[in-house]
């Protein structure tokens, strides 16, 4: 019955956002102990993370495909994520650095030309377009010097990777806990009698 699908797909979805909110703080946590260290670190993050992502996004789609008519744009991502996590550990640690220092770099420099033509849309309609403009090239200078100063990058990405997993982490947890609230709420009152 599609209602006990629709449970069943709620609590492992439940509880696949808590392992991963539990999994970011983790990483968080252990990347600002060993500041130094995390640089090697970092490509097994990202490989493990990969990894990760992919397998739970897999079991979703599975578990969403008798209800959720586009499941395998989940599977797809999951085994894209599956196989990048697998390549990354096999080509340890130069592929992982590498793409973190080329997906922050290009990652700026799409937000620069992005805000650079919104700045051009903004003047001709007649608003305020400077601080776009200011985004625009301080965005792409931050994204060549991105790929020009590769150390920094991953420097600063590691504060950033720490900062997201902690942040995220927490804020996953407060979703599986709100969902097993609102879980609850309608337990309780499916349960009542109706008042009339």
């Amino acid at each position: 019955m599609i209602t006990d699908d629709l449970k069943a797909a709620y609590n492992r979805s439940k509880w696949g956002i808590a392992v991963r909110g539990l999994f970011g703080i983790l990483i968080g946590i252990a990347i600002l102990a060993r500041p130094i260290a995390s640089v090697a670190a970092l490509a097994l993050v990202i490989a493990l993370w990969a990894i990760i992502e992919g397998i739970v996004g897999i079991v979703a789609a599975f578990e969403l495909r008798a209800i959720v008519q586009h499941w395998w744009v989940l599977l797809l991502t999951g085994l894209v994520s599956l196989l990048f996590g697998i390549a990354a550990l096999y080509y340890y640690p130069s592929l992982s650095l590498a793409f973190a220092v080329v997906w922050v770099a290009w990652w700026l420099i799409t937000a620069g030309v992005i805000a650079g033509y919104a700045s051009f849309m903004e003047r001709k309609v007649g608003l305020s377009w400077g601080w776009t403009m200011a985004w625009s090239v301080l965005a792409l200078v931050a994204g060549v010097l991105a790929l020009v100063y590769p150390g920094v990058t991953l420097a600063w990405l590691l504060g950033l990777l720490a900062a997201f997993g902690i942040v995220g982490g927490i804020m996953r947890l407060v979703v599986a806990f709100r969902m097993q609230s609102v879980q609850s709420d309608v337990k309780r009152t499916v349960g009542q009698p109706l008042r009339t």
